[in-house]
């Protein structure tokens, strides 16, 4: 999936409460920040991912929520990073994405 136009605004549409919003692409993807600090990435395949580390990482794994992982293509060992799936429930409602996010920004300091 290519990342355009229409998967940025539908993310600054989700979380415009915690404006002022910028995203950056990276990697395929592009990562999302909040007066300059990220809280969020969405990937190339669309998925939607907040940071989360420590209990906000415990939370997100306590509700089903899964971590984003690869293979190191050197060394085949798998790389775990601090994102984690954002609850389907909060894709359709701001007001719950928003409350993730800013568990994020507290959480990430």
């Amino acid at each position: 999936m290519a990342i355009g136009r229409a998967e940025i605004e539908f993310v600054t549409d989700l979380f415009a409460p915690l404006a002022p919003l910028s995203t950056r692409k990276m990697m395929g993807g592009f990562s999302i920040y909040s007066d300059g600090r990220i809280f969020a990435m969405m990937f190339s395949t669309g998925q939607l991912m907040i940071k989360a580390t420590d209990d906000l990482a415990a939370e997100l794994q306590a509700i089903g929520s899964s971590q984003f992982t690869y293979s190191n293509k050197k060394s085949g060992k798998l790389v775990a990073l601090p994102y984690w799936t954002l609850p389907d429930s909060a894709l359709d409602d701001p007001d719950e994405a928003c409350d993730w996010a800013r568990k994020s920004l507290i959480s990430n300091g």
